[in-house]
């Protein structure tokens, strides 16, 4: 309460010491907060410019939001008073900033917000610095209300970078004219595009090219304060190019003056650098420049001490990467994994396998870097990378021969990461056959060579092994007999975890009493995949964060260069064309993420009607809008290249999708009893719009009209 007295006094000390007292132990619920905001309104409305500031600290100190809702309307108000002292208009801005920062709904945006630009004409330094921190952070919720803010921030730009240091002598720091109020002028500029304006423009163009000139003239000073100064204001301008990436000139300029920096012996420079020229490398513009420094980037990745420089030159390098240097820029990355952090190991694992997918055009070359990623790695490589690797090569034929022999090659290496034993039992399930003319890699020796690996395996990967085993017996009979045994045993069919145990005997009981044509049949190929997105890269983005989606999807430079099919993990429940031997090899070891909820009649409609069991029905074809925006009538025709084979279920299933494109989708559910049956058909319409006079016609098949009973339900 001594306090609150106090704030009533006439005298400075005794003000001063009872405002600081309450900014640091009053709280902000207590009982004499209304009588500390009568005598804080009092203080604002004495016109002392003295009383006037101490009462804003206090608001600002305080900052709770019952002081808001006292303040908010008033303080602007004393802002853009033209009464108001210097230091009251800064004070102001600088408490309404905290006010907003707090509370930003307590603030009203009015007339006032015109005339609060027009304070960065101000002849006071401090109030234009305040200023610009205020609109800096009011703009990025109204921009449009602020947009006038871009000239005149020019304007005082432009009259900073080209004054001397003796024209703003009470803002010069060491020999730097206002580097703070320059800085934060710059960021003001990077909340806007490029001024439409050509005067505008061209002097903001002047501006950044006298500070680029300024930074290659010899220090005025050897203090470090100075060239932590000029370098602020340096990097600061490189961002608002960056920012525009409207100017080559321009670009070029920043790349080459922040390649000056890699070799710095400053470490927080050649960070800054290194950052900097990640995002450089995204621009059509800079793209090139920023190529000529990979030798230096490259000796940064090996040499330097400080983890974060090597994690941000491994960055760089990803972003730099393009199809004439992708052969280079995998094998240092590769080269430096063996030694890398173990915090960092990770990214890095994904960045090479999406450069190595990205950019190869020779396949065996993608395979040879993805199986060295996993002997380099393979704790790091998560299921992401080897399911894509999978895919790959299950969609390219020119390669799976290659990927056979090279896999086998590299499970006879004595100490064998989990991860290759999975990406060999796989392939050589699927491709075994491909090498089995060689006597080298015969069938019995495949088998005893990941039998070799079996119990050293996790429960998950001896179940694939189990599957691959049953797939050798289709591609291989001489080895029935063998792993019949192996899967009689009583470790797998009194095995205590029940996936193993239930496996052993399925296959043990499918390979006894199957047919060969059964067994083929169940056993099959496993059909291409279908054609997405790389999941690899969606992983790298969330692990990277929000932030990063420039620097990895970089694809609008070289949108040609993904050949390789994209794709989502070889999960069975992204096949395209539903199979019996879907889950042999048992990826579906965590369920695939649960697609959005399909608008009426569009993609699955008619899938839970007739499926017989809690699996969904994947859908085929393009996207219900990818079909419905297609170029022309002639395209809705045709069903897709599935749609003759959907017939072949209904031998062994009473329901199912008996034709598909990309419009329509008709399935039927049928049931029977003794010599009665019926039959439903389900019409699901794929596309995102209404069927307009859409009518089924039952024909009926020569004498059996007055057998069949037709009813058509809407």
């Amino acid at each position: 309460m001594e306090a609150v007295n106090l704030l009533s006094s006439n005298k400075y000390t005794e003000k001063q010491i009872g405002y600081l007292f309450i900014s640091v132990l009053v709280n902000s619920n207590s009982e004499l907060i209304r009588l500390i905001n009568n005598a804080i309104k009092n203080d604002l409305a004495s016109r002392n410019p003295t009383f006037m500031c101490l009462a804003l600290h206090c608001i600002a100190n305080v900052g709770s939001r019952e002081m808001g809702e006292a303040f908010a309307a008033d303080i602007p108000r004393i802002l853009v008073a033209g009464d108001s002292m210097d230091s009251v208009k800064q004070s102001a801005a600088l408490c309404l900033l905290r006010l907003y920062k707090a509370s930003p709904d307590l603030v009203p945006m009015g007339e006032w917000t015109a005339r609060v630009v027009h304070l960065l004409n101000d002849q006071h330094m401090g109030v234009v610095t305040a200023a610009v921190s205020l609109i800096t952070c009011l703009c990025k919720k109204n921009p449009d209300d602020f947009k006038t803010c871009v000239s005149l921030a020019v304007s005082r730009l432009s009259r900073i970078v080209s004054s001397a240091s003796t024209d703003l002598q009470d803002y010069t720091y060491y020999f730097v004219p206002a580097p703070w109020l320059s800085v934060k002028l710059l960021r003001l500029l990077q909340c806007y595009p490029p001024p439409e304006d050509a005067a505008v423009k061209g002097r903001l163009v002047e501006c950044l090219e006298t500070v680029l000139n300024k930074a290659q003239e010899p220090p005025k000073s050897k203090k470090v304060q100075h060239s932590n100064a000029k370098n602020a204001i340096l990097f600061e301008t490189i961002s608002l190019i960056i920012h525009y990436d409207s100017e080559p000139n321009l670009l070029v300029r920043a790349c080459n003056q922040l390649g000056q920096f890699l070799q710095h012996r400053e470490t927080n420079l050649r960070y800054l650098a290194l950052e900097s020229m990640c995002t450089l490398a995204s621009s059509e513009f800079s793209h090139e420049a920023v190529k000529t420094h990979i030798d230096t980037v490259i000796n940064a990745l090996k040499t330097e001490r400080d983890v974060s420089v090597r994690q941000r030159a491994a960055d760089l390098l990803y972003a730099m990467c393009d199809r004439s240097n992708a052969k280079q820029i995998v094998s240092e990355m590769l080269r430096y994994l063996e030694t890398a952090d173990y915090a960092i190991r990770e990214e890095i694992v994904l960045k090479v396998a999406i450069l190595a997918e990205k950019y190869a055009v020779d396949y065996s070359w993608y395979v040879d870097t993805i199986l060295n990623l996993i002997r380099i790695a393979g704790d790091y490589v998560s299921e992401e990378v080897w399911y894509r690797v999978l895919q790959i090569v299950t969609n390219r034929d020119d390669v799976q021969g290659y990927a056979a022999k090279t896999v086998f090659e590299a499970l006879q290496a004595p100490a064998c990461h989990e991860n290759m034993v999975k990406v060999g039992g796989y392939i050589l399930g699927e491709f075994g056959n491909l090498i089995a003319g060689d006597p080298r890699s015969s069938p019995p020796v495949q088998f005893s060579l990941l039998h070799s690996k079996f119990h050293l395996c996790s429960v998950a990967t001896r179940a694939l092994l189990l599957s691959t085993y049953i797939k050798f017996i289709n591609l291989f009979p001489e080895t029935k007999a063998t792993i019949q045994g192996v899967l009689r045993a009583g470790s797998q069919l009194r095995n205590a975890d029940v996936e193993l145990q239930q496996r052993a005997v399925e296959y043990l009981t499918l390979s006894s009493v199957a047919s060969t044509d059964v067994l083929a049949t169940v056993l099959e190929e496993m059909p291409p995949f279908p054609e997405r997105e790389s999941s690899i890269l969606a992983k790298l983005k969330r692990k990277k964060g929000p932030g990063a989606g420039s620097a990895l999807d970089d694809g609008r430079r070289d949108a040609s260069s993904n050949d390789i099919n994209g794709g989502v993990e070889p999960t069975p429940s992204t096949v395209s064309t539903p199979s019996p031997s879907a889950d042999l090899l048992g990826l579906r070891a965590a369920p695939p993420p649960a697609a959005p909820p399909a608008p009426a009649g569009a993609g699955n409609l008619l899938v839970d009607v007739f499926s017989d069991g809690p699996t969904a029905q994947p859908s085929l074809g393009p996207t219900p809008e990818q079909a419905f925006l297609s170029p022309g009538p002639e395209d809705i025709g045709p069903p897709i290249p599935e749609a003759d084979e959907l017939l072949n279920k209904f031998v062994c299933k009473n329901n199912g999708v008996l034709f598909e494109n990309q419009l329509l989708q008709i399935g039927v559910k049928s049931e029977f009893r003794q010599n009665l049956g019926r039959m439903y058909l389900f019409y699901g319409n794929k596309t995102s719009v209404q069927f307009q006079n859409f009518s089924p016609t039952v024909v009926h098949p020569g004498d059996l009209q007055t057998h069949i009973l037709s009813g058509l339900a809407h």
